[in-house]
C-alpha cells in the first residue's frame, strides 16, 4: 500500500488537461477556463455619475457654504444612456442621474438632496472636491486587461464579469466523460425487488452525482455480476471515455476481478494506506484512466472525494487545491494505526467564527445516513496520537462543487 499523498500525486500526474473547446457565455457556468478572459472594452467606458444630483465644475463652488450657497444656471440634463452633448460652461450645472456620462467640463457631482432648484437656477451649499461622486472611466477594468485567469472554474459572478467585459464566447476545457460501473452479485438497482442477501446499489448514483458537481459528464453503465465475463462486457462500453470509475471488485478476493480484468497488469498502484478505503487502484483503461474504488458505500465516497474529485479537476486544467483547513476538535479521538484515517464529522462555528468539528461517535462505513449529514472529514495521519477536545485538526470540507456562487 502507498500513502494517500503519493496516490493522489500519481493520479494528478496521469490526468493531463483535456483539450479546449469554445462555448457561449450562456453555457459557461461551472466550466474551467482554458484561456484567460480578456476585456474587450474599458469599464466603465466613460466617467459617470454615482448618484442623482448636479454635474458641476468644482472651481465654481470653491466659496459655497450652507450660509452662502452659490447659484448656478441650469444648462440641461444627462440621464443613463443620454449624455448632455455639450461642454459645461463656467457658472452652469447639469441635472444628472445615476449612471449618466459626466458632461465635458464637469468634474464633480453634488447630491440632489443638498441643493435647491427652480426652473432656471440651482443653489449649491457645498464645495465639492474634484471627482466627488464621479465614477471614473476604467475604474473596474481596462480594455485588454485579463479579468479572469486560465484554470478558473466559472461561478455566476464570473459569468457576470465576463458579460461586463463584452466577451460572448469562451475557451474552456472539455468536460471529462466518466463511465461509472458498480459490481456485485448482491447489488440491485433502487426500486428493484430484493432477494435474500441482496442490497440496493447506492455507490454508482453517488459517484455520478459527484462527477456532475465537479463539471464532468457521468454515464452509469449498470451493475456487473461477480464474473470476469460480466465485468468485461459492461466495461467495454467505457471505451473512449476519459475515466472509468468502478465501485467494488477492487480488492483481492476470489470474486474481485477489476484488477485482473480491467487493470491488465499495468496498474500504477494497487492499495492505499487509508481507512475507510484501502482497496483503491489506478491505471490505464484503453485510452482513458481506470480508478477502482471500494464497494463499501462510505469507503467509496471518501475515496472519491480524495481521488476522483482531484482527477476531474486536473482533467479540466485546474491546479491542485493546496489550501489547508483547520478546526477545533469538539470530542476526543483515539490514536491511529499505520493507516491514515478520514473521520466523518459535522462542522459548526463559534460566535467568534472559529470552526469546530464534531466526529460522529459511530464511524461504521456502511452508514450512508451519517455520510450525508457530514460536513467535513477529519484528517488523521498514520500513527497520530490521541486527540483531545480543543486540539486543532486538519479537515476536508465536503460542501464544495461547481455550482458555488
Amino acid at each position: 500500500m502507498i500513502p494517500v499523498a503519493e496516490a493522489r500525486a500519481r493520479i494528478l500526474a496521469a490526468c493531463r488537461p483535456l483539450p479546449a473547446e469554445t462555448v457561449a457565455l450562456t453555457d459557461a457556468l461551472g466550466r474551467v477556463l482554458a484561456e484567460p478572459v480578456t476585456a474587450r472594452l474599458t469599464q466603465p467606458p466613460f466617467a459617470a455619475a454615482m448618484m442623482d444630483g448636479w454635474a458641476v465644475r468644482s472651481a465654481d463652488l470653491a466659496s459655497a457654504t450652507p450660509a452662502s450657497p452659490v447659484a448656478l444656471a441650469r444648462a440641461g440634463e444627462a440621464s443613463a444612456g443620454h449624455g448632455f452633448g455639450g461642454t459645461l460652461a463656467p457658472g452652469h450645472a447639469v441635472r444628472i442621474f445615476t449612471g449618466a456620462p459626466l458632461p465635458d467640463g464637469a468634474d464633480a457631482v453634488v447630491m440632489q438632496e443638498d441643493c435647491t432648484a427652480d426652473a432656471t437656477t440651482v443653489r449649491v451649499p457645498v464645495s465639492p472636491r474634484p471627482g466627488k461622486f464621479v465614477r471614473p472611466a476604467g475604474l473596474d477594468f481596462q480594455e485588454g486587461e485579463a479579468v479572469l485567469p486560465a484554470g478558473r472554474r466559472l461561478t455566476s459572478r464570473d459569468v457576470a464579469l465576463t458579460a461586463a467585459a463584452n466577451v460572448p464566447w469562451l475557451r474552456v476545457h472539455r468536460r471529462p466523460r466518466v463511465a461509472v460501473l458498480a459490481t456485485g452479485d448482491e447489488v440491485r438497482l433502487p426500486g428493484e425487488p430484493l432477494g435474500p442477501g441482496q442490497i440496493v446499489s447506492s455507490n454508482a448514483f453517488g459517484l455520478c452525482a459527484l462527477v456532475a458537481t465537479q463539471g464532468g459528464i457521468a454515464s452509469n453503465l449498470g451493475v456487473a455480476r461477480d464474473t470476469a465475463e460480466s465485468l468485461a462486457g459492461l466495461a467495454a462500453a467505457a471505451e473512449g471515455f476519459d475515466l472509468l470509475a468502478t465501485a467494488g471488485g477492487a480488492s483481492k478476493g476470489d470474486y474481485d476481478h477489476v484488477r485482473t480484468v480491467l487493470g491488465g497488469g499495468a496498474l500504477d498502484f494497487d492499495g492505499v494506506a487509508m481507512k475507510p478505503g484501502k482497496a483503491v487502484l489506478f491505471g490505464r483503461f484503453g485510452t482513458g484512466r481506470l480508478l477502482g474504488l471500494p464497494g463499501n458505500p462510505v469507503s467509496g465516497a471518501v475515496c472519491a472525494v480524495l481521488f476522483l474529485k482531484p482527477a476531474l479537476q486536473a482533467l479540466q486544467g485546474m491546479a491542485p487545491d493546496t489550501r489547508r483547513h483547520v478546526a477545533r476538535l469538539a470530542a476526543p479521538l483515539p490514536a491511529c494505526d499505520s493507516r491514515a484515517d478520514f473521520v466523518r464529522a459535522t462542522l459548526a462555528h463559534t460566535d467568534a467564527g472559529e470552526p469546530v468539528v464534531t466526529p460522529f461517535p459511530k464511524q461504521d462505513t456502511a452508514m450512508t445516513s451519517r455520510l450525508a449529514r457530514a460536513d467535513a472529514l477529519i484528517v488523521r495521519e498514520p500513527r497520530s496520537p490521541p486527540a483531545e477536545p480543543g486540539d486543532r485538526v486538519d479537515i476536508i470540507p465536503l460542501a464544495e462543487g461547481c455550482l458555488n456562487l
